[in-house]
């Protein structure tokens, strides 16, 4: 009777008190040693602690006990990735979708027992249709020359490539990893805007790429440097230039250098000064309007004596992308490349009302901008590259077919190197050694063995690839046809792309759309 009349916190007080007298006695008595004591001692300042804060009420109420909450919410996400999530389950990658990476980096067995297990049946599941008539792909032409008559140093790119990582959001040893693996591949590399470091220079080819901070060619007060630019944009090692207006992760969104992540190193690579706070803009200050834009991007290209120019946007307000092919019609100036990046690409870190809610989804970009492209007469100057969640080389074929002529990845190579998605990527502490700059956390992270991984994943994807558009019955990229990937829109109902999203095309045929009544 007389504990049902006590709060909770007051029995929590009782019982620790108790064992707090109890234990002094046993240890006044030598039934126990004094080092016992820490014990009970540390539970009243736990004790004392929680109740006398104001920042967790839970803790308040049920000192020590309600810590144990937050102590299970810690480890919630490994808790269900290794137990209760199912194969299908898992976001953004599924366990799926990360393991045939793993399998491929590693050379391991890459096929799958037993049958599917997705849902052929629900609405959006998505499936191409094979031929009769297969045909062999080959894995030398998948590559395509990025470079218009504009260019003077074209580049024949693989149709598969490391997207932007920086070197600061990645550890040393991850983007080393990256490079050789690019190189033991012949793909390209993306530097991220970051700017290229020692450790780009590991022999891959780089696609240098130069967001609103300029960094590695900007002066003092943060504009940009012709000079630096032109130093840079001439290493060898450069295929490619590529200007960020905006990422799908956080489109329209800046970003902020803080000072302590600004060690000297960083700072020697970015151009900047060490231990300061740098802000990127949320937008460039070279430029601010579409001829200036297209004006800017003809100068990178005189600086860097004519290698391949081109701009990275996830397409938002359409009238603006419109607005900038309808400036290359007007001024002649035409880039080598854009690059779409869907609106479920990844970062580091972002607003969660921008990573969810904010800029088109890749699918969707891509048409539009392969549309408008087509309008203007300007499609077979422009190649496209794709970038958000390209992994397998059904979502290469996919890509290609609305439009791409090129894609990246930035996660599959991550999962490559032997990311977990432990989700840990804005904390500094990701255990694998990738996403941080912890010596202790990177230094485990075997460039030898990664790089290979790399190269690995992207031979055994491009044959995968290759095996997928050739049972479709297609020898070459350039020949898929959105025609034979179809989208189920309802419970009856098989669509094609072409009828979904090119409607307006010539020779449309009845077998467009597939309807099970």
């Amino acid at each position: 009777m007389f504990l049902k009349k006590l709060a909770v916190h007051q029995i929590i007080w009782l019982t620790i008190l108790t064992f707090l007298i109890i234990s002094c006695a046993l240890t006044y008595f030598h039934y126990l040693s004094y080092f016992f004591l820490i014990v009970p001692f540390y539970l009243l300042y736990l004790l004392v602690m929680d109740t006398f804060q104001s920042s967790h009420t839970v803790k308040k109420n049920y000192p020590i006990v309600g810590r144990f909450r937050y102590f299970l919410e810690s480890f919630r996400p490994e808790i269900r990735q290794y137990f209760f999530e199912g194969e299908l389950d898992g976001k953004p990658f599924n366990r799926r979708q990360r393991s045939i990476v793993y399998q491929r980096a590693k050379n391991v067995k890459q096929t799958i027992s037993f049958g599917m297990q997705d849902d052929p049946n629900r609405i959006g599941y998505e499936w191409a249709a094979h031929s009769i008539y297969p045909k062999r792909a080959d894995k030398q032409y998948f590559r395509t020359n990025v470079g218009n008559t504009q260019c003077l140093q074209p580049y024949s790119a693989s149709i598969y490539n490391i997207s932007a990582m920086s070197y600061g959001a990645l550890s040393k040893t991850a983007i080393s990893s990256l490079n050789k693996g690019a190189q033991i591949g012949g793909f390209a590399h993306n530097t991220g805007e970051g700017g290229i470091s020692d450790f780009h220079l590991e022999g891959g080819d780089l696609i240098w790429q130069i967001g609103t901070g300029y960094f590695g060619c900007r002066n003092d007060d943060g504009t940009f440097s012709d000079e630096l630019f032109a130093v840079k944009s001439n290493y060898p090692q450069v295929k490619m230039i590529e200007l960020k207006l905006s990422q799908g992760a956080k489109p329209g969104h800046g970003g902020l250098l803080p000072g302590e992540k600004n060690t000297p190193e960083i700072a020697k690579i970015r151009n900047i000064q060490p231990h300061v706070a740098v802000h990127s803009p949320a937008g460039h200050t070279a430029f601010t309007n579409s001829v200036e834009l297209l004006q800017f991007l003809n100068k990178m290209r005189a600086l860097s004596n004519g290698k391949p120019i081109g701009f990275k946007i996830c397409i938002g307000r359409q009238d603006e992308f419109i607005s900038i092919i309808r400036a290359m019609k007007d001024t002649g100036i035409v880039p080598d490349f854009i690059t779409i990046d869907g609106a479920e690409g990844g970062t580091g870190a972002a607003p969660l009302e921008f990573i969810d809610y904010m800029g088109m989804a890749l699918a969707d970009a891509l048409i539009f901008a392969s549309k408008v492209l087509k309008e203007y007469e300007l499609r077979d100057q422009i190649k496209l590259m794709a970038s958000g969640k390209i992994i397998t080389g059904f979502d290469i074929a996919k890509a290609i077919s609305l439009g791409a002529d090129a894609c990246y990845s930035a996660r599959g190579m991550m999962f490559a190197l032997g990311c977990i998605q432990a989700l840990q990527c804005d904390s500094g502490k990701c255990p694998v050694g990738i996403a941080t700059q912890d010596e202790k956390l990177y230094r485990g992270l075997n460039i030898t063995d990664k790089s290979v991984r790399v190269a690995h994943f992207h031979n055994n994807t491009m044959k995968a690839f290759a095996e997928f558009i050739g049972a479709c019955g297609f020898d070459n990229p350039k020949a898929i046809t959105p025609d034979v990937f179809y989208r189920r829109i309802d419970h009856k109902t098989n669509e094609s792309f072409s009828s979904l999203f090119f409607n307006d095309y010539e020779n449309i045929t009845n077998t467009e759309k597939i309807n099970l009544n």
